[in-house]
């Protein structure tokens, strides 16, 4: 197809060539559907087909100007060389061979997800790296799947039959003629640029992290739905470069589930409690602030900033040496929600995202319990909406649902930058569970301790940087802690209140002020506090260890819950203080804690370190190769938890598998 030569015949051009690309990624995605028919048909009638087309939409977006930004380059770049025939034809040739290479992965995938159940992704490069029968395997599944080759065909076909190319020479003798063309396509290109980071990364807006796999989770009800929202040049692209988890076969799988394994078997025969379960997820709400914890250090002078906190701790059970498993908000919820620790990358953003996961939602919604998640930001933002769901979380309140509360004041209660403030947002937070079934799980996310570290008007007066003191983050703490004091005088009277187990827990930690939070242990320090109002479980202070992946099982296990499950923590009411571990990976380095003994491990199995981090906070002395029994039986303990993490990471075993 031709279009008569214009000043804008070109860009008309490329908009009609990109809706046939969208109407080619549509028909690969219903192969998809068809061909797998009995993997997907029993979930279609829940699904939401508007939220799924959206998300359909959103990431054949992304892919398509992913693989097309050469295309729109040669087609919009404000030059009038490119009116060309020479220019345009090669332009053609670039369209159609990107664009059907993004035809043949699409539906290649249509075969392999009867053997992965998920969308492929780069990974799949080092999966078969080393296998010399490939072209073999390829040329069966060419004669099973010829319907899939012809409809492959056509569709190239396709793109060069009806391939929209401007026709004739534009001519451009005036001055005036070079204006108006140049004014034109300038206008055109510098409106295209925003609109293609916007499509690239899935939203427009500053609150949007680039999307990946894992959040077509947040359009679909079951995992292995989510392939149906994919594409899969988008799952290849987005998983480039990315570690994959690679199983490090330390030990036979016997000998491995006999040193470690993350399967739950409750032995509890007492009757489930219907308590409700409320965690509360602050940003960047390190221990450091907590004057409580920081007694440790025999620092008597130090108040902190954080005195609700303090008081509650009080209350609560709480530990001495309490850690977060990552250094991101993406590490801190699979840890506190899911019981999955942060090795490598972000469980978020690697192909395991798509496996089977469970959670405390997902658990204790099997015995009746109703789960909803808070965040304040806007919907999607950051990617909690869809890993909530896709942990069990039967329903989600942003900032969408905030606003549409008739009680509250909308977006005039929003921060300008992220998300409603936390003050306006917890009280909503107290009063949505009141007009919840009983009994619940709810979770929340906090916001206002972040970047641009600021507070509401009517507090700058009140918190502000005191002299002296460079931590921006501070006033914010100062802020949050007001708001979760107000959220406690708000929730305690509630009829729900005195039924609930409160779990208060941090993302990750942030802007640090003192040296003891500065060490590749102390940036790991988020507090872990248990308050049951009831007096159930007794207010003390442990002396051992927690971690943020203990949260799951803990919960659970005060529950009397009675299901296996999989969950990579401890329960730690039910375990000794001299057994209770910590475990997180930073910069390339495992780091294990048990008793008095700190391990630093390298990814490619070496021990580099170990120190009494009890008596030596600032790991100055290497005790490696001088406490041998205790080196030896670290490494093993923690040999076989990265190889149970790997081994479940990319077979999908994330979920309880009963082997009867």
């Amino acid at each position: 197809m031709k279009l008569k030569k214009t000043e804008i015949s070109s860009v008309f051009a490329f908009i009609c060539n990109m809706l046939m690309v969208y109407l080619a990624y549509a028909i690969c995605r219903f192969a998809y559907l068809l061909v797998n028919w009995s993997a997907f048909s029993e979930g279609l009638g829940a699904l939401s087909w508007a939220t799924v087309l959206k998300g359909c939409w959103m990431f054949d977006t992304s892919a398509i100007i992913y693989t097309n930004l050469l295309f729109a380059l040669l087609m919009l770049l404000p030059c009038h060389l490119k009116e060309k025939d020479g220019w345009q034809t090669f332009a053609k040739w670039v369209f159609v061979v990107v664009n059907s290479l993004a035809i043949v992965v699409n539906l290649a995938d249509v075969v392999y997800f009867q053997y992965t159940g998920r969308r492929t992704t780069a990974s799949v490069f080092q999966e078969f790296s080393h296998e010399d029968n490939l072209s073999g395997i390829l040329g069966v599944e060419v004669m099973n799947h010829w319907y899939l080759v012809v409809l492959g065909i056509l569709l190239i076909a396709g793109l060069i039959c009806f391939y929209v190319k401007p026709y004739g020479k534009l001519q451009l003798t005036t001055k005036k003629q070079f204006i108006k063309y140049y004014l034109i396509h300038s206008i055109c290109f510098l409106v295209f640029i925003p609109l293609a980071v916007f499509g690239m990364r899935g939203g427009a807006t500053h609150a949007v992290r680039p999307i990946t796999i894992s959040n077509a989770n947040q359009y679909v009800n079951r995992p292995t739905e989510a392939a149906l929202v994919l594409n899969t040049p988008f799952s290849m692209i987005r998983t480039i470069g990315k570690h994959v988890f690679k199983d490090p076969q330390y030990f036979s799988r016997e000998e491995m589930e006999q040193i470690y394994s993350p399967i739950i078997l409750p032995s509890n025969t007492l009757p489930m409690q219907q308590k409700n379960v409320v965690v509360l997820i602050l940003e960047s709400f390190s221990r450091e602030f907590i004057a409580a914890y920081n007694d440790i250090w025999n620092d008597k002078s130090y108040k902190g900033y954080a005195p609700f906190m303090d008081s509650l701790v009080t209350r609560s059970l709480t530990f001495d040496y309490t850690f977060a498993n990552g250094r991101k908000s993406i590490d801190g919820m699979p840890s506190i929600l899911s019981s999955i620790p942060h090795f490598i990358e972000p469980f978020f953003l690697t192909p395991a995202s798509l496996n089977q996961v469970s959670g405390l939602a997902g658990e204790l919604g099997k015995k009746g319990y109703y789960s909803a998640f808070f965040h304040g930001a806007e919907n999607g933002s950051m990617g909690f909406e869809a890993f909530a769901k896709t942990t069990g979380y039967k329903d989600y309140f942003g900032r969408t649902e905030y606003n549409q509360d008739k009680r509250f004041n909308g977006d005039k209660d929003f921060d300008g930058m992220w998300a409603i403030w936390d003050e306006e947002f917890l009280q909503y937070y107290a009063l949505q569970m009141s007009e919840m079934p009983q009994p619940f799980i709810t979770s929340v996310f906090t916001a206002s301790s972040h970047h641009p570290f600021a507070v509401p008007e009517r507090y700058r007066e009140i918190y502000t940087d005191e002299p002296g003191d460079d931590n921006v983050l501070h006033k914010c703490i100062r802020y949050v802690d007001e708001a979760l004091r107000k959220f406690f005088d708000t929730a305690q009277q509630q009829p729900w209140y005195e039924n609930t187990l409160f779990v208060i827990t941090a993302d990750h930690t942030n802007l640090s002020s003192r040296p003891e939070y500065q060490t590749d242990l102390g940036v790991f320090g988020a507090p872990i506090i248990f308050f049951d109002p009831s007096g159930e479980i007794s207010p003390q202070r442990r002396h051992c260890i927690a971690q943020q992946i203990d949260i799951m099982p803990t919960v659970l296990g005060y529950l009397h819950y009675n299901e296996p499950y999989v969950a990579f923590g401890t329960d730690l009411l039910h375990t000794s203080d001299a057994d209770t571990w910590a475990v997180n990976h930073t910069n390339g380095i495992y780091q294990y804690l048990k008793g008095n003994y700190l391990m630093q491990f390298t990814e490619d199995g070496q021990v580099k370190a170990l120190y009494d981090f009890k008596n030596d906070w600032f790991m100055k002395q290497n005790l490696q190769g001088q406490i041998g029994n205790v080196e030896s039986s670290m490494e093993r303990e923690l040999k076989a938890i990265i190889q149970q993490y790997m081994e479940r990471m990319t077979e999908d075993r994330l979920v309880y598998q009963s082997t009867k």
